[in-house]
């Protein structure tokens, strides 16, 4: 794991601000701060059942006092999440959670690409920016979701999905959200058949360069195990990692 820059604050930002945004597809998402803490959870809701299990982001912060906080201002269910930047920090964070009576889920590398030297890519995939009815539909078959809004495919729209197609069908998919004069790289994937022919980077490669038409400072992401080993190439490098913590009931 490599050590953070002192940009490290603003990425989590970028990643709880792009998130949030994400997650608020189906109800509204917010992010709010508690000091050096930060909460991602559904706005107010009627019946208090709905409500989504909330994610609270701790850097710098102490474990037991993330833990006091979570559980006084929480609605409900949550997780614990917390970022470092050095193996041996993490395993400290383990066991500190551990003794508070949590349970490790999972972990996560955190990564950013500064947008200064964007990659090339070939595939034998067309890469193509979602922009009209017919093409949301067309994602929206492939993932099995409902079409993005027409009113979300504009240049003001606060996020960017772009599609791979091979023989004009989609193989591939990312999305980029607006957030804190970055963004937040989500939803990165290929289909199972059509992997290991360059079509994941040439998608990064494309979202990137608009990224950086686009003004943005950085692109921050979140990253399983096995998709770390794709992001370095397109030319993210990891700032940390985040580690997932659930209460024991």
């Amino acid at each position: 794991m490599t050590t953070s820059k002192p940009d490290l604050s603003h990425a989590i930002r970028v990643f709880v601000e792009g998130f949030s945004l994400g997650k608020s597809r189906t109800h509204p998402y917010e992010a709010v701060q508690f000091g050096e803490v930060w909460a991602m959870r559904d706005l107010p809701r009627r019946n208090p059942r709905d409500y989504r299990k909330e994610e609270w982001i701790a850097w710098k912060t102490e474990p037991a006092e993330v833990d006091a906080l979570a559980r006084k201002e929480t609605r409900g269910r949550f997780f614990i999440c917390s970022v470092t930047t050095t193996d041996a920090e993490q395993l400290e964070r383990k066991a500190t959670y551990k003794q508070l009576g949590y349970r490790l889920l999972a972990t996560e590398p955190f990564f950013e690409h500064d947008l200064k030297r964007i990659p090339r890519a070939e595939s034998p995939a067309e890469i193509v920016h979602v922009t009209t009815p017919e093409l949301a539909r067309d994602l929206a078959a492939w993932t099995r979701t409902r079409p993005i809004p027409a009113e979300q495919l504009g240049g003001a729209a606060p996020f960017r999905q772009y599609i791979a197609r091979v023989a004009g069908q989609v193989v591939g998919r990312v999305r980029s959200i607006n957030a804190a004069g970055s963004t937040w790289c989500s939803d990165l994937h290929v289909h199972e058949e059509a992997r290991r022919k360059g079509i994941g980077r040439a998608l990064l490669a494309r979202m990137l360069a608009d990224d950086r038409r686009r003004g943005a400072r950085s692109s921050v992401l979140l990253s399983s195990h096995t998709g770390a080993l794709l992001y370095p190439q397109a030319g993210y490098r990891q700032l940390g990692m985040l580690s997932i913590f659930a209460p024991r009931r």
